[in-house]
């Protein structure tokens, strides 16, 4: 953050606006006229200085940079509160605006969507995936209204719903020689390609519950955004990769893909709906978790791998290992 400001006319808090900006035209910014004998940058009501001087322009102060965050903090709930207020002024409801931190979960909401959209017709929906600062921050600044995610952090002000149980797996062809074992250890994949999605390696479960603790990492990470693809970058034998086995389950009726438990124990997971604490009860927000709820993946057993012919151990031409 830049903490200087132009001498006059007005300077904006924050990057692109976010935090408004705070007029001081000739030197003033809602405190008193440079001339009388307060110091520069100090409105009487804070008792000390938001800014000062540098060269032509300001600085803020640790009290003008706490401001700052206070107002970024802030000033989107209150945009927020502003909008839904016009929308209810126009006989709206308004939008559920859904946060998602759970590539492969779109496929999923999918059977969410249509009968939420259908129950309220009055009320939009949106679907977001990226944020500024995270989900969870996201949340917090009313940025969203309803947070999906396998990782919820629990903290003052929010509350989760558990919505579905599954297991994290490993994908691998369906004539891989990894397909016909029961779990794979973390040293089977140190020479296969790994395919995943644009996300920081922390926050991928095979990395921080299987790869992470053992010290070690595939021989190389391929990053692929869309779900489709990368499982049929999977199926073709260009690599390897880890899902929910709710979501390999349905692809195998189209591709020859095989899930295979990453470690002994397997990696358990949670989909969780997170919301500001008190606004569960809101109708429509309390309806869409039940839908949620009501609505988990089919629990369908995994299709049992192809028996391979003995030929079929050897790497097809151009897989990488």
């Amino acid at each position: 953050m830049d903490d200087r400001a132009p001498r006059t006319g007005s300077f904006t808090f924050a990057p692109g606006g976010r935090a408004e900006r705070l007029s001081h035209s000739r030197g003033q910014a809602h405190g008193p006229d440079p001339v009388r004998p307060e110091p520069y940058g100090a409105p009487p009501q804070l008792g000390t200085e938001v800014w000062v001087r540098e060269g032509r322009g300001l600085r803020l102060t640790p009290v003008g940079r706490y401001l700052l965050s206070v107002s970024e903090r802030l000033l989107p709930q209150f945009a927020h509160a502003e909008h839904i207020v016009d929308q209810f002024a126009r006989g709206e409801r308004g939008t559920l605006r859904v946060g998602m931190e759970c590539h492969p979960c779109y496929r999923w909401l999918l059977q969410i969507v249509g009968p939420f959209l259908r129950a309220w017709p009055d009320v939009d929906l949106d679907v977001r995936q990226k944020f500024q600062f995270g989900g969870i921050a996201a949340l917090f600044g009313h940025e969203i209204d309803l947070l999906v995610t396998p990782d919820p952090l629990r903290k003052k002000g929010l509350e989760f719903v558990p919505v579905f149980p599954y297991e994290h797996v490993l994908v691998v062809p369906g004539d891989h020689p990894l397909a016909s074992k029961d779990y794979v250890l973390p040293p089977d994949l140190a020479e296969e390609t790994l395919i995943t999605y644009p996300v920081e390696p922390e926050r991928l479960d095979i990395y921080s519950h299987f790869f992470f603790p053992a010290e070690t990492a595939p021989r190389r990470q391929q990053i692929i955004e869309t779900t489709d693809i990368l499982l049929q970058m999977v199926a073709c034998g260009r690599g390897v990769a880890a899902l929910p086995d709710w979501l390999v389950r349905e692809y195998q009726a189209q591709l020859d893909i095989a899930p295979v438990r990453l470690g002994r124990r397997g990696i358990k997971k949670q989909l969780f709906v997170g919301v500001r604490r008190g606004e569960a009860k809101v109708d429509f927000l309390a309806d869409f978790i039940r839908l949620a709820k009501n609505n988990p993946p089919p629990a369908r057993r995994p299709r049992k791998p192809k028996a391979r012919s003995p030929h079929k151990g050897a790497a097809r031409p151009g897989r990488a290992r």
